[in-house]
């Protein structure tokens, strides 16, 4: 017996908003230590982004991240800065 071969996957768009939300995420991997963490992180992020999720801070507390080498008010600060600078390239 054999099996098909997985479906390509098609990655987003350099400028799209997916993109962006889930690089900020990557780009903390050494804060996240743990990729579902991240992958939540980049959801949330998205949806932030697009104006339907929540505030910063109560994503960082809802979604109960393991948070390593930084205090949680420090990684809200960061996470808020680079969301910032995102928000500064896709809507300017």
């Amino acid at each position: 017996m054999t099996s098909l071969p997985p479906a390509p996957v098609k990655p987003y768009p350099q400028n799209s908003i997916e993109k962006k939300a889930y690089s900020i995420a990557e780009s903390l991997s050494e804060y996240l230590p743990i990729m579902n963490d991240r992958n939540r992180l980049g959801f949330n992020l998205y949806r932030h982004l697009k104006g339907e999720g929540d505030d910063i801070p109560t994503i960082v507390r809802t979604n109960k991240l393991t948070i390593e080498k930084i205090s949680k008010e420090e990684l809200i600060q960061l996470i808020e800065q680079k969301v910032e600078e995102v928000r500064k390239e896709i809507f300017t």
